[in-house]
């Protein structure tokens, strides 16, 4: 009987895992589909980018003229950086179900007894800077530490410790 539920509980998990992987497939298709636009200098700048934040069209208004170089050069900047944060909010927005849905299911680590919580060990991404080239803001990061990590083991010398557990373990 208790193979039987055994069996059920994995169809189960295969089906959700089917399910995800239909919505992910989903997600993908109208990720790919996106754009956004952002407008600068009063609505002389018009920059749309694509899903993968790549300017895909760039428009000005008929006076245009009445803007100096510098001026031009920082509506264009403002404008892309304003359609890539926005596609970044559709893009978090149209990925929400799945991240809602895979929070609801176990991780790993609560499957596998002395499994790690391997997300919890993943380091965050820093945020990104929107400042120029040179400016002072990216010269300060240029030498900011690298992340590291201190409690890693090397292959071998987790192996000669004799330790044989894992996914390759006989005892599955």
């Amino acid at each position: 009987m208790s193979v039987d539920r055994g069996e059920a509980a994995a169809a189960g998990i295969l089906e959700g895992f089917a399910q995800q992987m239909r919505a992910v497939a989903e997600v993908s298709r109208k990720r790919a589909q996106l754009t956004a636009g952002g407008t600068a200098a009063g609505g002389r700048i018009t920059v749309v980018v694509n899903a993968d934040h790549i300017v895909i069209a760039t428009r000005f208004s008929p006076d245009i003229d009445e803007l100096t170089p510098d001026e031009l050069a920082k509506g264009v900047t403002a404008a892309a950086q304003k359609a890539a944060a926005e596609v970044a909010r559709l893009t978090k927005e149209l990925l929400q179900p799945i991240r809602d849905e895979r929070a609801r299911l176990p991780k790993l680590s609560e499957l596998i007894e002395g499994m790690p919580d391997v997300q919890a060990l993943a380091p965050l991404d820093p945020p990104v800077s929107l400042a120029p080239p040179n400016s002072r803001e990216r010269l300060s990061q240029r030498d900011a530490p690298a992340v590291e990590f201190t409690d890693a083991l090397d292959y071998d010398d987790w192996r000669s410790s004799g330790s044989s557990g894992g996914a390759t373990s006989r005892e599955w």
